[in-house]
């Protein structure tokens, strides 16, 4: 094991709503509420961050880390329209402040997945209003704090709602060659094959139940959004959808800069290590065209690219190939494969001559020994993109606690912190004593 270069920053990563708790204002508190949900569990208290973050944050910093990737919680900021909590403010400027005196850089993301429940109400992630309103929420929240910001990530994986939709679309097809093959008493669509549909995008979401409880959902949503379809940041993107992000992630670098011009304003994407096998090259040309190079035009200004990373894809000659059945996998079902990272850093300098930050990059896991061993190779991989001159800032683990994963609950750990929720007690794993090794100071 080397040390990274000095300077390098060395971090974990977390997201507000799935760490603080108690986030009611927002939009997937309100669905986690629900009588039909898709979601295992609710996040309630979660594991309590919101309360318990110094002591997070100094157990960051007594194991070397000197980096943390947080959210700030629109819906906490702007719990309605227009109508800014100043005490939120004073909350997340506690939280900077103990990042600075830890040695601690903070790294801050404007939106992390949820939103504020209103916006949702007003159309959501397709409604156009959402620009000037994420733009606004930006740059107040600069106007407050960004004296003790440097990194600030707009938007967290915004090519998420187009992923999103192309995974509904082929387990719509599933489905149906599940329904046509009843009529021949043959089964199309196991367990298994449904998992594979799921892990083939980088967030925890349950198609199966989703579409279960459908028709049930949509009246609540009615009761709740107003709306039987609702437009939250993880729905199915639209092609005009999918655009309007990138226009809202514009605006608000613009005004962000306004107010900070010394700030250094980046996006993050959800990326796969987009491999081709025998007859696959120009159907993995078009799946990277789609998740990446037709962002190119939004993101050329930008001062840095977040890139996240779990695993990698098999392109077959139609379509995107299971998990190879010898292949160790995930609790996420993806395929077990840290040196995706590297090969992704890679492909992404080709086309984007910016500096690059390793926003997120972990594996779920309940035996840390393999977590150590991904850190490892996925950092080998990081390295030698440094040794060949590539930019590469930092690198941020997901995740720091073991944490709420979304619609998956509480099952999946990609913690390098266990968290023991009935009396929310940290026990900090090797894995993160392992990471911190490598910051050099």
């Amino acid at each position: 094991m080397s040390k990274l270069p000095k300077g390098f920053l060395v971090g974990a990563a977390t997201a507000a709503h799935q760490v603080e708790g108690n986030n009611i204002h927002s939009d997937y508190w309100a669905m986690e509420q629900m009588e039909h949900t898709s979601f295992n569990e609710p996040s309630l208290e979660c594991v309590d961050h919101y309360r318990r973050y110094e002591e997070d944050i100094r157990l960051m910093a007594e194991a070397g880390l000197n980096a943390y990737r947080f959210s700030i919680e629109w819906a906490r900021i702007e719990p309605e329209q227009g109508v800014y909590d100043e005490s939120e403010i004073a909350h997340y400027r506690k939280v900077l402040e103990c990042c600075r005196k830890n040695g601690i850089e903070p790294i801050v993301t404007m939106h992390h997945f949820s939103s504020p429940k209103w916006l949702i109400a007003n159309g959501g992630w397709e409604n156009e209003a959402t620009i000037d309103a994420f733009a606004n929420y930006c740059a107040y929240v600069v106007e407050q704090l960004g004296d003790l910001m440097q990194y600030v990530s707009t938007i967290n994986e915004a090519n998420m709602g187009l992923q999103i939709a192309e995974i509904a679309e082929r387990y719509k097809r599933q489905m149906m060659e599940k329904m046509q093959a009843a009529m021949t008493q043959k089964d199309a669509g196991s367990d298994t094959e449904k998992k594979a549909v799921e892990s083939s995008v980088q967030v925890g979401i349950n198609m199966q139940s989703m579409g279960d409880a459908m028709k049930k959902q949509q009246e609540e949503y009615r009761l709740i959004f107003g709306t039987a379809e609702p437009q939250t940041f993880v729905s199915a993107r639209t092609k005009e959808g999918d655009i309007l992000v990138m226009r809202a992630h514009q605006a608000a670098r613009k005004a962000m800069k306004a107010v900070r011009p010394e700030l250094k304003i980046g996006i993050t994407m959800s990326l796969h290590d987009i491999q081709a096998v025998e007859g696959g090259e120009e159907m993995a040309k078009r799946v990277w065209e789609n998740e990446f190079l037709h962002y190119l035009p939004y993101i050329r200004e930008d001062d840095f690219f977040g890139l996240q990373n779990y695993t990698r894809s098999l392109i077959g000659r139609d379509k995107v190939l299971p998990v190879p059945e010898d292949s160790e996998k995930t609790q996420m079902d993806y395929e077990y494969y840290p040196q995706a990272l590297g090969h992704v850093i890679r492909k992404v300098h080709e086309e984007l001559d910016m500096p690059i930050m390793i926003t997120e990059n972990g594996v779920g896991t309940g035996d840390d020994s393999r977590r150590t061993a991904f850190i490892q190779e996925a950092l080998k991989g990081v390295v030698g993109c440094l040794a060949d001159g590539i930019p590469v800032l930092g690198y941020m683990y997901w995740s720091l606690l073991d944490n709420f994963e979304w619609q998956k609950g509480f099952s999946m750990t990609f913690g390098l912190i266990a968290v023991d929720r009935k009396t929310q007690t940290r026990y900090p794993k090797e894995s993160l004593k392992l990471l911190g090794s490598y910051t050099n100071r």
